[in-house]
């Protein structure tokens, strides 16, 4: 069973059962201050899961492409990726328990032909203080599922209980760090148990029980939430009136289970990546595992952040495919590997036949990848020119290692980008505790802009955000009116603290028209339009003249957002788009009215090359 075979047998199972299969958001996020990447399944969902309702209905499925930035120094051990596709199926309100946990057990017997003697499962056990309680109710549904599919399966030795740390989801963590108005709920995890004789167990396994075993034994496949509870003012929790469901399963991790293999990167996705490796580094696996396992991850993780237009830089999302790519460099350099190419051109081989656009955007993305290979090979050069400028030549010393002073070592990091790991592998060390203590200087410095980004997607919808994407709809249309309506949104960001759109454009706008945009976008405002949505056939909100992100992809009904003009989208029949001021496809949240917004301001604008164009401005009390 190859990879695309798995999620195809999933999405035909969940199809059947009244599913409607969504698209593959973007691994950037759009429109989510919190994050730099999409790192579940249901992070695109959360407007959804919090009552916006879905133009596809109250059953969806898809699978996400994922990342999670904070494994990135988990990679090398037998089951941590940081880039995975995470297969996921929702119920907005619709069915729970009683028809999740069957569907889930039938999917992993009968469509993956998993051994039912080998799956373990685990219930919420309840949290005292929080004073919600033991999920006797998934326990039961569990305990009548085992008994009824085999005698050799003994509820009670497969069900395990674990406290709210394990078995508990809100987008804050434990009942006690969740806010008032937070939803969250109790979840139930099915692990895969190995029998490989060369695992080693560690001093915490407790035998055939997953809740403590770290040792690779136990591997999760697979964790329904069930978000059925509300947190109130008095630090209690209510029942939430419609009920919802989130499944996630990682794709790796259920191939390595439908393989029998306790070594992810031992399946049939990534051992073509590996072998490459050997290939073309003349070195074994088994002699350098943990070298080969970060090349290939870091590697495939790059091809794919890449491929969304990500440049390797210091900041954010750049950061990242920056630090991803360093450090394959580095353990590919330590294999004395020959040709990168050759590595990337297999994972762009293997992974390409399920996502396309690794094929499509080939050459772009190994050019990237490339280029920023030279970059490092450069910036490890000036640096050992910087050490011995400032300390001498290294021959003149006859020490192995020379001792540089941790402000120098900073200066290699902060303005050249290596690593304290990396700086160390030129042959300099440094007082590791003062350096830390100037990186956190730095992060002082710099925390208010960077704060939440990398939490792993908690998507802010406070009132200045909501008010911020009303008002990025307001900006689009402004800025057509003023420049014609060839210009479209190429992209977007709002936080709390102001706006950011980008769109096509091939100049600067003179001050004059900057006036123009801003003085229509304060009309519309003082003028109190009603803003509401719809949801509609695809082709129907393009011929009433829908616009939105000029690359995104629509599923077959979409949700639409007019402001202006008459509530019922019917009466323009025969009279497209020019009933409203604005209409977008949009996923939300918006404000009722465009006078909730106030005022409306325009801070600077920025050319981002290449006909793009960035305007930044405030609403309300940001101004």
């Amino acid at each position: 069973m190859t990879a695309k075979d798995l999620i195809n047998i999933y999405i035909s199972f969940f199809e059947k059962r009244g599913h409607k299969r969504i698209s593959n958001s973007p691994l950037v996020p759009e429109n989510d201050p919190t994050t730099l990447f999409t790192s579940a399944g249901m992070q695109p969902l959360i407007p959804y899961l919090l009552g916006e309702k879905h133009p596809a209905g109250t059953r969806l499925v898809n699978v996400q492409n994922s990342f999670r930035a904070q494994d990135i120094d988990e990679v090398g051990d037998s089951r941590h990726t940081t880039f995975f596709r995470m297969l996921g199926n929702w119920s907005l309100g619709d069915y729970f328990k009683k028809e999740e946990i069957p569907w889930l057990w039938e999917f992993l017997i009968e469509e993956l032909g998993l051994p039912k003697e080998k799956l373990y499962v685990t219930v919420f056990s309840g949290d005292e203080d929080a004073k919600v309680y033991f999920d006797k109710e998934s326990y039961d549904i569990w305990s009548d599922v085992l008994m009824r599919q085999s005698s050799l399966v003994d509820p009670q030795k497969r069900i395990f209980r674990a406290g709210s740390d394990k078995n508990w989801w809100s987008r804050s963590g434990v009942p006690k760090n969740m806010p008032v108005g937070e939803i969250g709920g109790p979840d139930t995890e099915v692990y895969y148990r190995f029998d490989d004789k060369d695992i080693k167990h560690d001093k915490n396994c407790r035998g055939d029980n997953p809740v403590d075993c770290e040792c690779g034994k136990f591997l999760e496949i697979a964790n329904s939430v069930f978000i059925s509870y509300k947190k109130e003012s008095n630090g209690t929790f209510s029942h939430l009136p419609h009920k919802n469901v989130d499944f996630g399963g990682g794709l790796e991790r259920l191939l390595a289970a439908v393989e029998d293999t306790p070594d992810i990167f031992k399946t049939s996705l990534l051992t073509p990546v590996i072998k490459a490796i050997e290939q073309t580094s003349g070195k074994s696996y088994e002699n350098f595992t943990k070298e080969m396992r970060i090349v290939a991850d870091h590697l495939v993780a790059s091809l794919f952040i890449a491929s969304e237009g990500v440049i390797p830089s210091n900041k954010e999302h750049g950061y990242i495919l920056r630090r991803l790519l360093r450090r394959a460099f580095d353990n590919f350099e330590l294999l004395e590997g020959e040709d990168l190419s050759y590595v990337l051109e297999e994972i762009a081989k293997e992974y390409s036949q399920t996502d396309e656009v690794l094929k499509e955007r080939y050459e772009q993305i190994k050019n990237v990848i490339l280029e920023e290979e030279q970059k490092y090979s450069k910036a490890k050069k000036i640096a050992t020119d910087y050490i011995i400028k400032k300390y001498g030549n290294a021959e003149d010393s006859a020490a192995p290692v020379r001792e540089i002073k941790a402000e120098d070592a900073y200066i290699l990091y902060s303005t050249h980008g290596l690593s304290p790991t990396q700086i160390k592998s030129l042959g300099f060390t440094f007082d590791d505790k003062k350096f830390v203590g100037l990186m956190e200087e730095h992060r002082k410095l710099s925390r208010t802009a960077s704060v939440g980004m990398f939490k792993g997607g908690l998507a802010d919808h406070s009132q200045l955000t909501v008010m911020g994407h009303t008002a990025t709809h307001l900006l689009h249309q402004a800025l057509r009116d003023v420049l014609g309506d060839k210009v479209h949104q190429t992209g977007s960001n709002i936080t709390n603290e102001r706006i950011r759109f980008d769109f096509n454009f091939d100049k600067l706008l003179t001050p004059e028209e900057l006036t123009r945009v801003e003085g229509i976008v304060n009309a519309k405002i003082k003028e109190n339009l009603r803003v509401h949505f719809e949801i509609m056939p695809l082709e129907k909100a393009k011929k009433i003249g829908a616009i939105g992100l000029f690359d995104e992809k629509y599923a077959k009904d979409v949700k639409v957002y007019f402001i202006g003009g008459p509530v019922n989208p019917s009466a323009a029949s025969g009279q497209p788009r020019t009933n409203w001021y604005s209409v977008e496809f949009c996923g939300g949240p918006h404000v009722e009215f465009t006078g909730t917004l106030k005022k409306f301001k325009i801070i600077k604008q920025e050319n981002l090359g290449k006909g793009q164009k960035r305007i930044y401005s405030k609403v309300n009390s940001q101004v």
